[in-house]
């Protein structure tokens, strides 16, 4: 995709102001007032941490397709992600809240984003190895599945009471973010820009957003057809825009099986992540160090976030096949493109 990259930019920008919004707005809304044992908060208590981490995962994202999955550009952007989140801990613990605090953090994302542009701009400049024809797509199209994953953990985001008029709103627009991270990363993977594909990418998008909007409808308790339906236009999505197209038109038996196994694998991996996540006290530990109210006995604090990133790249190990991408390799960009 021509555009790859002021794309990326501009998206991973919007993931951090989402980022800072929920920081400041949205997070205080989750913790409870008052040290009481009946105070404690119960399961989805802290629905804004998800989204929240979700948004940072969006930077990274946002990163990677403005690098067109150039390895000096994923490697970084994975080590951002980890300190922005030690960064948000850091700052939950703060408990910072009001205007001034919202736009200082949304000030500092997007100095964080453009510094490491700049950055990792330079250093492409100043290597002197060229890449390899075929790599970039296969990452590309497996950050499409790690987008495609966390955009339906972030559709399906719920809170125990599902009340809050902020709830809707600010994972319908997460989710959207992703779903465009989604769809523009896959186009950006595919072996040449086409017309077809352009006008195939609007059209799995479009969809999608519809999806997203039947999740939010029919959340909760709305089963699983919606997020059924939601995942097998994104993920087959994925594969029409990002696989090589033998003849000039897809394999459409080929995108069938594949979307066929995503569609069950992808459940089956969520479900083993969020049964680690309760295993392992990884979001317990998030929020000890957060300083925010433990959750009850009775109900489990995990991160559903973490869990869609764990079977969004179980996914893309499934279509990120490299027979499907290595047909007709897209060509190198110059380091100063």
């Amino acid at each position: 995709m021509r555009f790859a990259r002021p794309a990326g930019l501009l998206l991973a920008i919007v993931a951090a102001g989402f980022w800072a919004v929920n920081m400041t707005v949205l997070q205080p809304l989750t913790e409870p007032v008052g040290p009481w044992p009946e105070a404690l908060p119960g399961n989805n208590a802290y629905w804004a941490r998800d989204l929240r981490f979700a948004s940072i995962v969006a930077v990274v994202l946002g990163l990677l397709l403005a690098g067109r999955g150039d390895s000096w550009w994923l490697r970084p952007a994975v080590v951002l992600g980890g300190v922005w989140i030690a960064a948000d801990v850091a700052v939950d613990r703060a408990d910072p809240t009001g205007t001034g605090w919202t736009v200082l953090l949304t000030a500092g994302g997007c100095a964080v984003v453009a510094a490491f542009a700049l950055s990792a701009v330079l250093a492409v400049r100043r290597r002197r190895d060229a890449a390899r024809p075929g790599v970039h797509r296969r990452t590309l199209t497996g950050a499409a599945c790690v987008a495609a994953a966390m955009t339906l953990v972030a559709a399906g985001i719920e809170s125990p009471t599902d009340r809050e008029p902020e709830l809707h709103p600010a994972a319908f627009g997460t989710a959207t973010l992703l779903l465009v991270l989604a769809v523009s990363c896959a186009l950006t993977a595919a072996p040449a820009p086409t017309r077809p594909r352009g006008w195939l990418a609007v059209a799995v998008g479009a969809a999608s957003v519809l999806g997203v909007l039947f999740v939010r409808v029919t959340s909760p308790g709305g089963g699983l057809l919606p997020y059924s339906l939601l995942g097998g236009v994104l993920l087959t999505g994925v594969t029409l825009l990002a696989w090589d197209w033998p003849g000039g038109r897809p394999a459409w038996s080929r995108h069938g099986l594949a979307a066929l196994a995503a569609l069950i694998v992808q459940p089956v991996l969520l479900f083993c992540a969020v049964i680690i996540m309760m295993v392992l006290p990884i979001a317990r530990s998030l929020t000890q160090l957060a300083g925010n109210l433990a959750i009850n006995a009775a109900d489990s604090d995990l991160l559903h976030s973490f869990a869609g990133v764990l079977s969004g790249l179980g996914v893309s190990l499934l279509l990120a096949w490299p027979s499907v991408l290595a047909e007709r390799p897209a060509p190198v960009a110059s380091p100063g493109s």
